[in-house]
């Protein structure tokens, strides 16, 4: 399945927009991140492996709390997208 990195994380993982990952879960996609892209998942997970507040996960087009949470199953052609929150006035 494909990761999909949003512009202001891809310095985090060699400046790669996509990443292909091997998971059965949205849980289980995070791990892959853990291990080999570290930088990047220090950005999306704190130090419990919770999903910091400030990032949103979707699989494909929705929200990983509308579905099962990080149990949110996957398939070879998910996609699932990382979106960082955008505050201001």
């Amino acid at each position: 399945m494909t990761v999909f990195v949003p512009t202001p994380l891809r310095r985090r993982c060699g400046g790669k927009s996509e990443l292909q990952v091997e998971a059965t879960n949205v849980r289980s996609a995070l791990a892959h991140l853990a291990i080999n892209h570290a930088p990047l998942y220090g950005c999306i997970c704190d130090e419990t492996g919770a999903v910091r507040r400030h990032i949103n996960l979707f699989v494909n087009q929705d929200h990983i709390r509308d579905i099962q949470g990080l149990d949110s199953p996957l398939t070879e052609q998910d996609t699932v997208s990382i979106f960082t929150a955008v505050s201001g006035g």
